[in-house]
């Protein structure tokens, strides 16, 4: 564990405690990790414990209303003009026929066709809603009536404050994480997701298998961290996939089961329909259960991924859509299966037995190196606080921290082919999972720190050492799908390391 002092002195306003019995009580309510901590934050006091389990629910209900209390929210606005603030995902769009914005709230049904968003408020809060095309925010509505005897009635936003309750500082993060050796640094990551970094020890693990499941289960983040990065993960059930990928961050999107169509993803072609898809406003797009999900037209849908997952955008219907969300494929294989010299592929859907699709896939995270979650694996103290930390990763997004950062890695890796064909997809696989991991592990790096001895060991075993292995396993699986592509049994591994005489 690390030192919970030094944590909160280094991060004295965005810790939190966590107590594995309330975060039960948020996750029995079907409550995201940031948003439990946005309210523990609000709810506790300065020992960080909750004083009144149900003061707690009853403002939990209050500011989180579900679906059934969409009725009660439609009186207040008719009646009272407006309702009280809650929290809640707000999408919006345009209609250009009708020249006025409108918004959605998915989780209570209201819909674009039911709502406008006057210019009077647009202009008052657009610039709380245009990055993310929406997102989370604390919400007013109201009600605009029907004019004379016309049937157009429409709920409207009153207001909107965009959930971001921390000023979120890059430079003091990256001064903060210089005051910790990587072990700490580790710990404090699960910390933040809610993990406890003494829980992954296992009877009969040695050191390093403890290593590998805590690495493995922080691998998760890289697509949080780092703009279009694709991902698959092939692992046993119980090891915390969907939650890392549907309950951690706002900015990321999780698919499960049902039908998986390129309007959902990418653009709604329909008369009158005005969304764009989901690859257009989120971090990621995680898809669940791959080995049941459906794809509404396979041929369709593995042709305008292959064109997404290499250039960042598509052409639907002569309208270009662009997007930075990382594609991550999930699915559950028998654990004899868990191997990358075997045919983990085969399992699955057949969309992915198309080595021209597997070549656009960064990495394979090897998601059977992490145990079966236990409730000793759950964080029971001070952490990082989840919501300022998926901040923090969303915003080290950007492409000028990821030039930054890019570039150290150009710096401190070698690529060295004994055929002299280096495969631009493999090298670039392998620069952007370590670019991820950099900006995960090494925030506060440098152009002098970089060149250190230390640094450079803790590189190669943190962040290039992994990718290389990540990519490997592409290669290898794409040999079972394609056996031609390496007829004699040659991947065309390129040797990538660091570079120590820079």
């Amino acid at each position: 564990m690390y030192d919970v002092d030094k944590l909160r002195n280094y991060f004295p306003s965005t810790t939190v405690f966590k107590d594995p019995s309330v975060m039960s009580m948020f996750k029995a309510a079907k409550i995201e990790s940031f948003l439990r901590d946005w309210i523990l934050k609000r709810r506790t006091g300065t020992d960080g414990i909750v004083d009144n389990i149900d003061t707690l629910s009853d403002y939990v209900a209050a500011i989180i209303p579900s679906r059934t209390d969409k009725e009660r929210l439609q009186d207040e606005a008719r009646t009272n003009g407006e309702t009280r603030p809650f929290l809640a995902k707000v999408n919006i769009a345009f209609n250009s026929n009708a020249n006025y914005y409108s918004f959605e709230i998915p989780s209570l049904g209201f819909n674009h066709s039911q709502t406008i968003i006057e210019d009077y408020v647009w202009y008052r809060i657009r610039d709380e809603l245009i990055g993310e095309a929406g997102g989370w925010g604390l919400v007013k509505i109201g009600y605009m009536p029907p004019e004379g005897r016309k049937k157009n009635g429409r709920f409207t936003l009153l207001d909107f404050k965009n959930f971001c309750p921390y000023t979120v500082d890059l430079d003091s993060f990256r001064e903060a994480r210089s005051h910790f050796e990587i072990e700490e640094w580790m710990g404090i990551l699960l910390g933040a997701i809610d993990y406890n970094p003494d829980g992954f020890v296992r009877k009969g693990w040695v050191d390093r298998d403890i290593w590998r499941a805590k690495h493995t289960m922080l691998t998760r983040l890289l697509p949080f961290i780092q703009p279009r990065i694709n991902l698959i993960e092939l692992a046993p059930q119980q090891t915390g996939k969907s939650y890392m990928f549907g309950k951690i961050s706002k900015y990321g999107w999780l698919l499960t089961g049902g039908q998986v169509s390129r309007t959902m993803l990418f653009l709604d072609r329909r008369p009158g329909a005005r969304a764009k898809g989901l690859v257009t406003c989120n971090d990621f797009i995680a898809v669940d259960e791959i080995k049941s999900i459906e794809f509404s037209n396979d041929r369709e849908m593995a042709g305008i991924l292959k064109g997404y997952m290499e250039d960042g955008y598509v052409t639907v219907g002569g309208t270009r859509i662009d997007g930075e969300a990382g594609i991550v494929f999930l699915g559950n294989i028998a654990y004899e299966n868990m191997d990358s010299d075997k045919d983990m592929i085969g399992e699955v859907n057949p969309i992915f037995r198309d080595s021209a699709l597997l070549q656009r896939i960064h990495g394979f995270i090897p998601g059977h190196y992490v145990p079966a979650l236990s409730p000793k694996m759950y964080i029971n103290d001070w952490a990082l606080n989840s919501e300022y930390f998926t901040e923090i990763m969303h915003r080290l997004r950007t492409t000028s921290e990821t030039m930054r950062y890019r570039g150290m890695v150009e710096e401190l890796v070698e690529v060295k082919s004994a055929t002299g064909n280096t495969s631009g997809r493999e090298k670039e696989a392998v620069f952007r999972l370590c670019t991820g991991y950099l900006k995960l592990f090494f925030p506060h790096a440098d152009s002098d720190l970089i060149r250190t001895t230390k640094f450079k060991r803790e590189f190669d075993q943190y962040c290039l050492t992994p990718a290389k292995t990540m990519q490997e396993t592409v290669l290898k699986q794409m040999r079972f799908v394609n056996p031609g592509m390496f007829p004699d049994g040659n991947l065309g591994f390129s040797t990538y390391v660091v570079r120590w005489d820079n």
